[in-house]
């Protein structure tokens, strides 16, 4: 995986590194998909997913995280992504083949959404276990459910002269899709 540039914050924490790997796994992504990233935040997962999908459309409720996504999609020297600025699912296209939900706002809504137009690939990340539980329920609900992960990823670093680890937050990876 080609290195991400994120130099500009956005006050809420990008996606990991490694749990963008399992999160592009899980969506498959190729050049003749529309990818859509719903609360791009940082747009860490629309930088990767641009690196791999045909169209990629980054859908962000706030204006100021907005910019921060094209921020960090210039300095990492990717166009042509449509940006929207809208409370999702309004902004989600009819042509959408793949769908991530980095956030657990209205994300009935958008599973709502993805249903009706027919997704074949959704992911969505929760860090709470209440919300990852509601969520397979509603992906259940919705006949659009795969299967659940929890990723746990601990990164090294140097301590006394030997290599310790620091752990991050357990994510939960919610998957499926349109059958």
């Amino acid at each position: 995986m080609a290195r991400t540039a994120l130099p500009h914050d956005a006050k809420a924490g990008p996606t990991k590194p490694a749990v963008r790997s399992v999160t592009l796994g899980k969506l498959d992504l190729g050049p003749d998909d529309h990818f859509v990233d719903v609360g791009s935040c940082t747009g860490a997962v629309t930088i990767e997913a641009a690196r791999r999908a045909g169209r990629v459309t980054a859908i962000e409720r706030k204006p100021k995280r907005l910019e921060t996504t094209r921020q960090n999609l210039a300095a990492n020297g990717i166009g042509g992504v449509e940006l929207i600025e809208a409370e999702a699912p309004d902004g989600i296209p009819d042509d959408a083949d793949a769908l991530f939900l980095g956030g657990s706002r209205n994300y009935e809504a958008v599973l709502d959404r993805a249903a009706e137009i027919g997704v074949d690939r959704i992911v969505m990340n929760v860090s709470r276990l209440e919300v990852a539980g509601d969520a397979v329920r509603a992906f259940k609900a919705r006949d659009l459910f795969d299967e659940v992960l929890q990723v746990q990823v601990s990164t090294g670093y140097e301590l006394a002269g030997a290599t310790s680890f620091d752990s991050d937050n357990p994510v939960y990876v919610v998957s499926g899709g349109a059958k």
